[in-house]
């Protein structure tokens, strides 16, 4: 990394206005996954709503005020990518070789998620109507029209999976307490046990989206792609599936309610 780019990272980092936006991103993210949760619950009782981001950020746009609320919400998950792409330009600070780059790679893998779902809020703001599904089926088609088309779809599914693992392990070890500061007592113990569950929760998504990938391109079959409501679908058919659904919801209801108390105890 260049020194201007440390210096544009390390000056952005030294700014309280930088760090009050990327506390704010994280509020914004939290709505957006209690929102998501209480789609998916939805969808268990029968509900025809998206259960994914694009759902839940036209169903913002429906309310009085929706517009100005998702501009906000752009603002904020914006920041909180540059905030996490600036991290990852300063990685080097707390890591040294590959760990550093481990690190680097992560910090910059979050801040594509928040900047794409930033722009995805501010496009919905300006009247755009989203439907993931149909964009995924949309790449997916042209995908597997290329030569390696399956075996590129399989690759992001594997990937889609494996990172809804990493979420269940993070829940499972409580490994992401390492970046907060939570207090003593049972404010701490609540905090604590709403990200184990909303971690573990999110993963089981993850990981499903990612069979829905995988099942797709196995069979070459652009029109099985989908969404995470793709996948919030596909665990609806399995046996006992509206009670696995409904407690995928309330998982990531609990992430949504962990992730604006994140705003607070964030390590910034």
């Amino acid at each position: 990394m260049g020194e201007p780019v440390h210096d544009a990272a390390r000056a952005l980092e030294r700014q309280p206005a930088a760090r009050a936006l990327a506390r704010g991103g994280y509020v914004a993210n939290g709505l957006v996954h209690l929102l998501i949760g209480s789609l998916i619950v939805a969808v268990s009782f029968g509900g025809e709503q998206d259960a994914d981001q694009t759902g839940a950020f036209r169903a913002v746009a429906e309310v009085p005020a929706g517009a100005v609320v998702l501009w906000a919400a752009a603002a904020l998950l914006a920041a909180l990518g540059l905030w996490h792409l600036a991290e990852g330009m300063l990685a080097s600070r707390r890591r040294s070789g590959a760990a550093a780059w481990g690190l680097r790679l992560s910090e910059w893998g979050q801040a594509v998620v928040f900047l794409f779902f930033g722009g995805l809020a501010a496009a919905v703001a300006l009247g755009a109507r989203p439907q993931a599904d149909e964009t995924a089926q949309d790449a997916s088609r042209g995908i597997l029209s290329l030569p390696g088309g399956v075996f590129a779809i399989v690759l992001v599914g594997v990937g889609v999976a494996v990172a809804g693992v990493a979420f269940g392990v993070m829940g499972v070890r409580r490994s992401f307490e390492n970046k907060m500061t939570l207090p003593d007592g049972a404010v701490g113990a609540v905090v604590a046990g709403l990200g184990t569950v909303g971690f573990f929760a999110k993963g089981v998504a993850l990981a499903s989206l990612g069979v829905v990938l995988v099942a797709a391109a196995a069979r070459s079959r652009a029109d099985e792609a989908g969404s995470l409501d793709a996948a919030i679908r596909m665990l609806l058919g399995l046996q006992f599936g509206p009670a696995i659904v409904i407690t995928v919801g309330a998982g990531l209801i609990a992430y949504g309610v962990f992730t604006v108390l994140r705003a607070r105890y964030a390590r910034l």
